[in-house]
């Protein structure tokens, strides 16, 4: 990783007042779209900055928080994530209306066009050709421009988060969110992860030119030192604007190293408290992990599997993509972006004659129980058991400790 300057919270404040022109804004509904809690932000620094330095220009500001298929937060949630106490609520921010977004409710969705066989067909290079309809939280219409509020990270389905992502599949119906989490699947993650111009990239894109709304974007780099201190704000179009923060986050979010290792002990934080969102431990460190060795979630706080995909997740567990590749008259019913996200946890292998064989082996470490890990084809191991420190500084041994996993890529250095 490069060491780039972070910024001071009086030069964050700065920028919004030098570099955020009010007059996009002036006289319009803004609709500022924002992470929820599985992201690491400095969320009441930057609400607080845009909405001081806008609210008294735009005629209406409210928020929607870009949840994809994430559980709806209650209002005191949202309220603690952009910083706003009870007072607040009821004084400063009276006026701004708190939404969350609701991917799986065919009354909140509005279908603004679609991807066409030939358009899909050219951007996958062939992998995939289909009609794919283009549903977005039909509550944009109420507005006059949409204002993306969020960091850029590499990501195992896109290459980059942020920009477009934050409207797909961010506030999106599930249609187009199950056809690129396939297609990045179909690539897979370490193909994917860290690569800034990806095919998934181009269908967040284009898809995002259909939106009959005015779009902007706020991106950001959270340092790679586990604050949320910022090593750089870009505002622009969400192309733009993304492409810009991208170049930052390679430079500062992508860790390079020497040599593979036999054992990840790769700590997830609180804020993963599903194996949906935990699984990014996985992504993030699965280009470091010998061939045979085995990489350990350490989520101690973990009872979930996935809230939204439960059901499908143990009824397929996880597996390699050839997995499913050749079983596929068998899965493709199925959610794709649930059978992409099993694919990522379970990382690259091989599936002949009946037999998968998977390059390493992924091991959970947090209070769902031993027999339902062996049900959806994940090790485990106690986490009582587990003193983090035993791992730490065994690089030379093989054993690589990573405290806060999840954000920071790990690749080799060639």
């Amino acid at each position: 990783m490069t060491s780039v300057p972070q910024l001071t919270e009086d030069e964050v404040r700065s920028w919004f007042e030098s570099e955020l022109p009010i007059e996009d804004f002036s006289g319009k509904k803004v609709l500022l779209i924002v992470p929820d809690a599985t992201r690491t932000a400095p969320m009441p620094l930057l609400f607080d900055c845009v909405h001081s330095k806008l609210s008294p220009h735009a005629s209406r500001m409210d928020v929607i928080f870009a949840l994809g298929t994430h559980q709806p937060m209650p209002e005191t949630q949202m309220m603690s994530l952009l910083g706003m106490t009870a007072e607040d609520r009821s004084t400063k921010y009276r006026d701004v209306k708190l939404m969350n977004h609701h991917w799986d409710r065919d009354d909140a969705l509005s279908t603004i066009g679609e991807l066409s066989p030939e358009e899909t067909e050219k951007i996958s290079d062939g992998l995939l050709s289909m009609n794919v309809p283009i549903q977005i939280n039909r509550c944009i219409h109420d507005y006059d421009i949409l204002l993306v509020l969020g960091p850029v990270f590499p990501h195992e389905v896109v290459g980059f988060s942020g920009g477009n992502k934050y409207f797909f599949p961010g506030i999106s119906g599930p249609k187009l969110l199950n056809f690129f989490h396939w297609l990045g699947a179909l690539i897979t993650n370490v193909g994917i992860i860290g690569v800034k111009k990806t095919p998934v990239r181009e269908v967040v894109d284009l898809a995002a030119t259909r939106i009959p709304v005015e779009r902007r974007a706020i991106t950001f780099v959270v340092a790679s030192d586990g604050t949320t201190n910022l090593h750089g704000l870009f505002y622009g179009t969400p192309e733009d604007a993304w492409s810009r923060a991208a170049d930052v986050s390679s430079l500062t979010h992508i860790k390079r190293l020497d040599k593979p290792f036999q054992t990840v002990l790769s700590c997830s934080p609180k804020m993963y408290d599903e194996l949906w969102t935990a699984g990014k431990c996985m992504y993030k460190l699965e280009p470091v992990v010998a061939d045979g060795g085995e990489l350990i979630i350490y989520a101690p706080h973990l009872r979930e599997i996935s809230v939204t995909h439960d059901k499908t997740i143990r009824e397929i567990g996880y597996h390699c993509r050839d997995y499913f590749i050749k079983q596929w008259d068998q899965f493709k019913h199925l959610p794709w972006g649930v059978l992409a996200h099993s694919t990522h946890v379970r990382g690259s292998g091989t599936f002949e004659n009946g037999v998968e064989n998977c390059r390493v082996k992924v091991t959970l470490a947090s209070q769902v129980p031993p027999e339902e890990c062996e049900a959806i084809n994940l090790g485990y191991r106690n986490p009582d058991d587990i003193n983090i420190e035993d791992y730490a500084n065994r690089e030379d041994e093989g054993v690589l400790l990573v405290r806060k996993a999840g954000e920071q890529l790990y690749r080799l250095a060639e």
